[in-house]
């Protein structure tokens, strides 16, 4: 059972791409969030998405939303990826999937890939939106939208 639209995101914790502890009550109570969880570093797909909301990342930081990037990449990899593409937002390291598992992102091809989803959630952490999909460069304008409905 996975996270549905009015759900608050559960608290978790992890590495960021700075190998500094993430939590995420931090920003529950103050923004809006983009969550989105992507395969792997470095592959055309995810490099896709990621700079895809670099290049939106001041959109959602105008509209007061922050963009945060999870996978089951290393922090060693994330710091590599993110000053490979210049990703301006967080991204942080699901080594052993229990952030995957506690939105209840799903895995594809008989669980050897897994998902992409996206959770836009209001400043109080209730998802407002969904967006699963393996089209990585979809998720980008429909996470704006969700956010631009959430603060008009």
């Amino acid at each position: 059972m996975g996270l549905k639209v009015g759900d608050k995101i559960p608290n978790f914790i992890a590495k960021d791409n700075n190998g500094n502890d993430f939590d995420s009550q931090v920003l529950i109570g103050h923004k809006p969030l983009v969550i989105y969880f992507y395969p792997k570093d470095n592959t055309p797909g995810c490099t896709t998405q990621a700079c895809g909301f670099r290049d939106q990342y001041e959109d959602f930081k105008d509209l007061g939303a922050e963009v945060i990037g999870i996978s089951s990449d290393s922090v060693t990899s994330h710091q590599e990826f993110t000053k490979q593409y210049k990703l301006p937002f967080i991204l942080l390291s699901d080594s052993d999937g229990k952030i995957r598992k506690l939105f209840g992102v799903s895995s594809l091809m008989f669980g050897l890939i897994p998902g992409r989803v996206t959770y836009v959630t209001d400043k109080n952490g209730i998802v407002q939106m969904i967006f699963d999909s393996m089209l990585a460069n979809k998720h980008i304008p429909k996470a704006l939208e969700a956010i631009k409905k959430i603060v008009s």
